[in-house]
């Protein structure tokens, strides 16, 4: 079940503990992509609080969001780059993206499989996907006021055996939202302590998210391959004359 935009927007946009979520994953974005000069970057279901950052040196940013959840135009004072789209059939050309986004995209659809082959279909040779879904060990997937307690949490293992039954191999781990899912005074103020402290702890205890970098793998032909001669005229007559008639 998607999210409303709307509902979406406001968490992100709107409340200062969603402001908070998205500094910390944009945070963990940036030390693993630190910039995407003259690539494709798209992400799909509610990356746009992650996007951002690369519009200015980006070739081009696309903002993919699922027919069920809405659109919202985005980015704001500047041309739209959003997109309504049908989940598993997006208006991508084949191999066109270098770098994906999945946020608040995987965890809530019902037809992940197909959505992992759409995935994996828009991505060019060497293209890299980032998926980050709700950590099932953390404490934000235990709590319906954030987005991250809607839909299925994930544990990394669970996450690494699906992405490997549709061809992505998984590089690289990451975590981020430390702090405390709540809005109270108290654990607000003591966000960045928890943050800094968290960044030291495994990721599947302390994160409230997991992120999953992964590249798109491209299988050789199966089967043997054989090699099958083409047959040519040998030349050894060329140039003679053609026999006269009546002549021995």
């Amino acid at each position: 079940m998607h999210l409303d935009v709307q509902d979406l927007r406001n968490f992100y946009y709107r409340s200062a503990l969603g402001r908070a979520a998205q500094a910390s994953m944009r945070l963990r974005l940036r030390d693993l992509w630190p910039e995407a000069k003259g690539q494709t970057v798209a992400g799909f279901g509610f990356a746009t609080p992650l996007l951002r950052p690369y519009l200015n040196d980006a070739r081009r940013v696309l903002a993919l969001m699922p027919g069920p959840q809405g659109v919202m135009p985005w980015p704001a004072g500047l041309p739209n780059v959003s997109v309504l789209t049908e989940e598993t059939l997006w208006p991508v050309e084949t191999g066109h993206v270098d770098k994906l986004i999945m946020l608040h995209g995987l965890e809530t659809s019902e037809r992940p499989s197909e959505l992992l082959e759409e995935c994996w279909r828009v991505l060019g040779p060497g293209g890299k996907a980032l998926f980050i879904v709700p950590n099932r060990a953390g404490l934000w997937s235990r709590s319906d006021r954030t987005p991250f307690g809607f839909g299925r949490p994930y544990t990394p293992g669970q996450l690494e055996s699906q992405l490997r039954k549709h061809q992505f191999l998984p590089e690289r781990h990451s975590a981020a939202i430390y702090q405390m899912p709540s809005e109270r005074r108290i654990w607000m103020k003591a966000g960045a302590l928890f943050e800094k402290v968290g960044r030291r702890m495994p990721a599947m205890i302390a994160g409230g998210v997991f992120m999953v970098e992964a590249s798109k793998r491209v299988y050789p032909p199966k089967g043997k391959i054989s090699k099958v001669p083409e047959r040519r005229a040998i030349g050894v007559l060329e140039g003679m004359t053609e026999p006269v008639p009546g002549r021995a």
